[in-house]
């Protein structure tokens, strides 16, 4: 559904992307994530045909957006960071307006109009003037209007910006439902929200796509076995005592009891060293049974600012 090939921006000298090439099919969502200035404004703009790149193209459900731009628009839904309100219109005039622009037919609008709203939860302000909505509510009819004309590819820049805990969890939702027949772009700075709602994600990094794949895969691709979870049965002491036996300097943490004798422990090495086998030996040594371990939980977060730390050691390499 969107095929970005060898995608180039140049403003001046300054190079916004580099040679950014992705994919996304029907039926996925896939997150863009980035500093600011990484190219992710830039990238959703030249998607959704607001300006056009220097090089490189982009084809939207098999139409490219410079030859063939009507065409290509058409199937195009855009949610920017600022929705385009027109703050002194009535909800419902400016979601039949939108059908207007996008060629809804008549006949079909009061339909249509209702099922987004519905969809959206903003049946309630249909009546109200713009101006007089919470942010949250303003947020909703820009995504309301990003899904007038039913568009095969959703492009959402920080969709959940401004929306309480149980709308961001509703949104959320809902961007999963249209996701299943559709293709999404999301843009977001709260990376626990890409890792919620995004089947792949796409880092981008002055203007270059550092990493692709799904929040999984990049997990896998930082590897923390300097850090434990691990349950142990047995006196804390004992446990604290085989700890301290290992080879290696540890930290440990006791963060509770979890069945009748057995608790649980945060254990982390130096950087960049495996303590997993020595601590096995360690504890059954001690006679210690090890109920269950687990690595340490690498947040997005985490994933994020490694890769971008990587990429930039790669650059002074070069």
């Amino acid at each position: 559904m969107i095929d970005v090939k060898n995608l180039t921006k140049h403003y001046g000298s300054k190079i916004a992307l580099d040679n950014v090439s992705f994919s996304a099919k029907e039926g996925q969502v896939l997150g863009l994530l980035g500093l600011n200035g990484a190219g992710k404004t830039t990238t959703m703009n030249i998607i959704t045909g607001y300006i056009g790149a220097t090089e490189g193209t982009v084809l939207i459900n098999g139409f490219d957006m410079i030859s063939e731009p009507a065409k290509a628009k058409a199937s195009v839904g855009y949610l920017p960071e600022q929705p385009p309100l027109y703050p002194d219109m009535k909800v419902k005039d400016y979601l039949d307006f939108a059908c207007k622009l996008k060629k809804v037919k008549e006949g079909d609008r009061e339909r249509h109009i209702n099922r987004i709203c519905e969809q959206t939860g903003i049946l309630n302000v249909c009546g109200r003037v713009i101006k007089n909505l919470s942010k949250g509510y303003r947020q909703r009819v820009g995504l309301a209007q990003a899904l007038i004309g039913d568009p095969k590819v959703l492009v959402l820049d920080e969709p959940t910006v401004g929306l309480d805990p149980s709308q961001i969890i509703e949104v959320r939702t809902l961007i999963r439902e249209l996701g299943k027949t559709g293709t999404i772009i999301v843009s977001s700075h709260i990376l626990s929200e890409i890792k919620e709602i995004c089947d792949r994600v796409v880092v981008l990094h002055q203007g270059r796509m550092i990493a692709d794949g799904t929040p999984g895969n990049l997990s896998g691709m930082i590897h923390a076995p300097n850090k434990v979870v691990t349950w142990v049965e047995g006196d804390p002491d004992l446990v604290n005592m085989a700890v301290s036996s290992l080879p290696m300097t540890c930290t440990i943490r006791e963060t509770g009891q979890k069945e009748k004798g057995i608790y649980e422990y945060e254990i982390k090495g130096p950087e960049n060293t495996d303590i997993r086998a020595a601590l096995f030996r360690a504890f059954a040594k001690a006679d210690l049974p090890m109920i269950a371990i687990k690595g340490g939980d690498i947040s997005m977060e985490d994933i994020f600012l490694r890769l971008i730390e990587d990429s930039n050691k790669e650059e002074e390499a070069k």
